[in-house]
């Protein structure tokens, strides 16, 4: 408790107590010094600008693989089974230049599916596999 020294009488002391106000800015400049080295980059890259002005023109259309949640594959809106898929990969790997592969698939469809589509491309030799996807609103 903080006692008056004045003899005007026994009233409460108007001053403030600054002591928890140090021990918690102390407390955060302590911090500050442990975090602020941490946060700077020890190895300086110099990324690479962005030259691009337009899009490129597609000069070949990508195949769009479909894959339904029962298991059902369509090529370029095809069914095809898995045999017939693996084949197709096959001969447009052989391509020159080489088509994307772009994968689309229902929200419920198991990754396992996916993963053996994608599996499927890569033993085929397909270089260039995206996945399609709408955008987020």
């Amino acid at each position: 408790m903080a006692f008056s020294s004045n003899s005007s009488g026994g009233g409460p002391m108007a001053d403030i107590n600054v002591t928890p106000l140090v021990d918690v800015m102390l407390v955060l400049l302590i911090i500050f010094m442990i975090t602020a080295p941490l946060m700077s980059h020890k190895v300086k890259v110099e990324l690479p600008q962005a030259t691009l002005d337009s899009k490129p023109e597609i000069l070949v259309p990508p195949v769009t693989v479909a894959v339904k949640s029962n298991g059902e594959i369509f090529w370029n809106d095809e069914k095809v089974n898995k045999d017939l898929l693996e084949a197709r990969l096959a001969v447009m790997a052989q391509e020159v230049p080489q088509r994307q592969l772009d994968i689309r698939a229902d929200n419920s469809t198991r990754y396992q599916i996916i993963a053996d589509v994608v599996r499927s491309a890569r033993v085929a030799g397909i270089r260039k596999v995206g996945f399609v996807s709408t955008p987020e609103r």
